[in-house]
């Protein structure tokens, strides 16, 4: 025989029921410890996750919403005369907007951002657009700041 159940079976009636309930505690703690509180701590942190996502993703449809009405105003000049440079210059120090590198190609031309909070650049794309310059192609990427994020190439060209 198992010498714990020996052992067991050689105490009182009283020390046993004791010995069961301290056993029946001890489990109890254990599946709380180890299952129940793991899980628990895990759903709520998934349910913040999912509230937060939902937070961001009503944030970007309102702003997906302003760029298709900005787009649909119609506020756009027919056709940009003067320097594609100085005109993006002049409207990104208008908007706050510190731009990191400039590289002329032809009559296009290429922009970067290290960083930018998203709103002002919104706002800056939109002045661009209603000077008459053409977005032709944009790389963003989001930064580990909250509302801020890269330009990693934004393609402009006169219309």
């Amino acid at each position: 025989m198992n010498p714990i159940t020996q052992k067991f079976r050689q105490l009182s009636e009283r020390e046993q029921r004791l010995v069961v309930l301290v056993a029946s505690f001890m489990a109890i703690l254990l599946f709380y410890l180890l299952v129940w509180a793991p899980l628990n701590q895990s759903v709520q942190r998934n349910q913040t996750a999912i509230e937060s996502q939902k937070e961001l993703l009503s944030w970007v449809e309102q702003n997906a919403n302003r760029i298709i009405q900005l787009r649909q105003s119609g506020n756009v000049a027919s056709r940009f005369n003067g320097s594609l440079t100085q005109a993006v210059n002049l409207s990104a120090n208008q908007n706050g907007i510190m731009i990191t590198r400039m590289q002329p190609q032809g009559d296009k031309l290429q922009v970067w951002v290290d960083e930018a909070e998203f709103n002002k650049v919104l706002t800056w794309l939109e002045a661009i657009e209603n000077q008459g310059i053409v977005i032709q192609d944009a790389d963003f990427s989001e930064s580990s700041t909250p509302g801020i994020i890269r330009i990693r190439r934004l393609q402009l060209s006169k219309s």
